[in-house]
């Protein structure tokens, strides 16, 4: 009975110590939890050696690339997606699929380059700061980097905790950024948000020689836990921050990881698709503003922009979808638009390049583009 006892004994102390940790941890994850501030002035790095602005009726490129904190080799799969790791392989990994990446945008020479899920300091990518890896790739450009992230210690999964993270989104111009812009996305307020990015998009002003701006919106939108009414309120608020721009007369060019199948039509219920896969809501766009990728004889036949990361790539058997893509006002002429195919090599995306130009009116794009 003595020893029954002091088994007991022991026991409940150890649940209680437990219970003193686990309640001690949500504490602290609640106490920790803050959303970045809306409306935020952001920083402009000065890079670029021309001092020359925007021209209508010339032909400009971007291309917008999800690089995956740098984790995504074509073996990695994600414990948030069903996958099994939750850090990339190695800290050489990182540094290496990073520094491919910056290399594969600036083999395309693009004016502009929009980079998403870039970290600063995250366990997940051994504190590796990647910002500063693409800088180096991307010599002469002006940068601005719009930080969607800052979180907490995430204690899992216990195997291997995710930890802290610290990203976001940088963008890089060829011609000088006058000022940008960091604009608070809607995110779900329930426990989700711990395991979803504090959403963003940033709002970059190039000057043209008419006195007008190229708007450069840059996003990541919401991916995990995310509901029809946070999906529909990041889509409305996108939508009127961009129509307040076509309305003053600027252009936009709005680029980045949708989170959306962007193929798929708004009614389409097709079984093959992931749960999580949702139709881009068109008719939620404003007025003179469309994807560009709607201007394609066949968008069908477009290379799809992104993995699933719940097992290693295997071609013809991994889920694909095409999330990443650009949106343009109809005073901007899309000329050629493509996804680009590498095999998901550096990342779960792969880019999207577009050329463009700036029209002296503003005129519906009704252009037969090429692949």
């Amino acid at each position: 009975m003595k020893i029954a006892k002091k088994v007991l004994k022991t026991i409940g102390v150890l649940l209680g110590f437990i219970v003193v940790i686990v309640l001690g941890y949500i504490i602290y994850l609640y106490a920790s939890y803050h959303r970045i501030e809306d409306n935020k002035s952001l920083s402009v790095e000065s890079h670029t050696e021309t001092k020359q602005t925007l021209t209508t009726g010339k032909q400009y490129s971007a291309i917008t690339y999800n690089i995956g904190f740098g984790a995504y080799t074509p073996d990695f799969s994600f414990f948030m997606d069903g996958g099994k790791s939750s850090w990339a392989k190695s800290k050489k990994s990182v540094l290496k699929t990073v520094k491919n990446a910056g290399n594969l945008t600036k083999s395309y020479d693009p004016e502009f380059a929009l980079i998403e899920e870039v970290d600063l300091n995250s366990t997940r990518s051994y504190h590796v700061n990647e910002y500063s890896i693409l800088k180096k790739c991307l010599k002469n450009y002006d940068t601005v980097f719009a930080q969607n992230y800052d979180s907490a210690f995430l204690f899992y999964p216990f195997t291997q905790p995710h930890g802290s993270s610290k990203a976001g989104l940088a963008l890089f111009s060829r011609y000088p950024i006058k000022d940008s812009l960091r604009r608070s996305l809607p995110i779900s307020t329930s426990y989700n948000k711990f395991f979803d990015l504090d959403r963003c998009y940033s709002v970059s002003r190039i000057p043209v020689d008419n006195g007008k701006y190229l708007v450069i919106f840059q996003l990541h939108m919401s991916a995990y836990g995310n509901s029809d009414k946070i999906r529909k309120g990041q889509i409305r608020m996108l939508s009127a921050d961009m129509k307040k721009e076509y309305e003053a007369g600027n252009y936009v060019l709005c680029g980045g990881d949708f989170n959306h199948d962007l193929k798929a039509a708004e009614d389409d219920d097709s079984t093959d698709r992931e749960s999580w896969a949702y139709p881009f809501p068109r008719n939620m766009l404003p007025e003179h503003f469309s994807f560009c990728m709607d201007q394609l004889p066949k968008k069908e036949n477009l290379w799809n922009s992104s993995r699933n990361a719940d097992m290693k790539y295997i071609l013809g058997k991994t889920y694909t979808v095409t999330l990443d893509g650009f949106i343009i006002s109809d005073n901007v002429k899309c000329d050629m638009y493509k996804n680009i195919n590498t095999g998901y090599s550096y990342s779960d995306h792969d880019p999207v390049y577009v050329k463009f130009e700036l029209n002296k009116e503003s005129v519906l794009n009704k252009f037969k583009l090429k692949n």
